[in-house]
This record gives C-alpha cells, structure tokens and sequence, in this order.
C-alpha cells in the first residue's frame, strides 16, 4: 500500500480525482491518509471529510513568522508517514527542508505543457490567460517530481490539450482539467505506486 498525503489551497477538484480513482478501483494499492492546506476555508477540506479522509489546516496565519510555520508544515506531513506528497493545486512554496526530506516522494500537477507557461507567477488562471494571450494552438497539463526550483523537476507524465478559437481563459481551465490534470494526476500516482517510474539523470522512465 503506497500512503500519500495531498496538499491542496482550493476546492480540490484534482483531490476529488484522486478519491473518484481509488474508490472505482482504477487506482489500486493507494491510501490517502491526509488532506493538508493552507486556507481554512478550502473546499478540499469538506470533500476530505466527506470521504472519511483526514483533513487538516496549516495556516501561516496560526504561526509567528515562516520558520515556525514551515517548521509546522513538515511535522503535520512527517506525522502522516507517507510515502509520497502530492501537491494538488497547493499554491505554498515548499520549504527546501521538506524538498530535501522527501527527495523524488513529491509530485506536483501543472496546467501547462512544461517548459511553456511555468515558474514563478504562472498558477490558475493566468497560465491559461497567457497561453490565449501568446497564440497557442495547443496546451495541456504535466505532472512532475518537485525539486527546489518552480516547476523544474523531471517530468513524468504529461497531456496535450486542443485550444479553441472562442475559449476564454475559465472555458480553457475547465477542459484542461477535465481532458488532462484528473486524468494525468490518478495515473502517475499509480505509476509511482507500482514502482513503474524512475528518474535517471533528472529524467524519468517509465516501466
């Protein structure tokens, strides 16, 4: 049994996939034994709950300053034991310590097609308002290891994604995510679980 822990800021539809996968049997051999956010208020929470899934807030507002909150951050995972941190939409950046801590066990989904529309400032809605503001005809999600850049980390799966020409940039997020993340994200989950993917010189294989 492969244990992950999904850290998320938002509503958790990429969540939601990951619980939809293991509850339909498709993604096999996986537990998630915790759902960790930042924002009190995230819908993530509630559907944690909903499905009798640990769910737990740490917020930098409950600490005194960004050591001590980070400091938090990794006893909250480290007490979860798992085996793999999955970042859904979590939109914290993660402490080196716990990048170092939990070397190739942390993946993360982007809504982009890797190197294109990534790095600092590109999340939500503005990678898709810059990919309809630059032309692309083709766009997409990727899911990769994280390391200790943004977006930098070995790509291990990744989805193309047809623009239209009357897509706005919430009608282009709806599809990438629909067509691409909640298919991407239960699939390298199960591929890291069943000991399929290996990263060699800051590439993946797959098994």
């Amino acid at each position: 049994m492969t244990d992950i822990v999904v850290l998320v800021s938002g509503g958790g539809t990429n969540l939601q996939a990951i619980i939809d996968r293991i509850e339909d049997g498709s993604l096999k051999d996986v537990r998630i034994k915790a759902v960790i956010s930042n924002n009190k208020n995230a819908g993530a929470l509630e559907r944690a709950n909903k499905h009798g899934i640990d769910a737990l807030c740490v917020s930098p507002a409950d600490y005194k300053d960004r050591p001590d909150f980070e400091e938090g951050l990794l006893k909250a995972i480290n007490d979860m034991t798992p085996d793999l941190i999955v970042l859904a939409g979590f939109l914290v950046v993660l402490p080196k310590q716990i990048i170092s801590e939990y070397k190739n066990r942390i993946i993360n989904i982007h809504p982009s097609l890797i190197p294109s529309f990534c790095g600092k400032g590109f999340y939500g809605l503005k990678v898709h308002e810059e990919a309809l503001k630059r032309g692309v005809k083709v766009t997409g999600a990727t899911v990769h290891f994280v390391d200790e850049g943004t977006d930098t980390g070995p790509i291990i799966l990744q989805k193309a994604v047809e623009i239209l020409p009357d897509d706005t940039p919430e009608v282009l997020q709806r599809r990438v995510m629909e067509q691409a993340e909640w298919v991407l994200l239960p699939e390298a989950i199960g591929l890291i679980a069943a000991g399929r993917v290996e990263i060699k010189d800051r590439r993946t294989v797959i098994r």
